[in-house]
């Protein structure tokens, strides 16, 4: 989402909201992080081109095992 016309990330992400309540599987890579809460099922959090962190939204927005975790999800507060 950050590559697109900012006048249209509303309508992607609409569009990406509606085709989530179909239950369609979807890998997303964005920096909404609000919008990845709600549409996510589970989330990976990548560091240095490894994985960081997985788990439900819940767990790794609210509680990250990794530190480098609990700084990103900290500042995008």
């Amino acid at each position: 989402t950050s590559a697109l016309d900012p006048e249209m990330v509303q309508e992607v992400l609409n569009v990406i909201r509606a085709l989530a309540e179909e239950g369609r599987t979807m890998l997303l890579v964005t920096h909404e992080m609000s919008f990845a809460r709600q549409v996510s099922s589970e989330v990976i959090f990548l560091h240095q081109g490894l994985v960081e962190e997985q788990g439900s939204p819940q767990q790794v927005f609210d509680n990250p095992n990794s530190a480098r975790c609990k700084q990103f999800m900290s500042s995008n507060r």
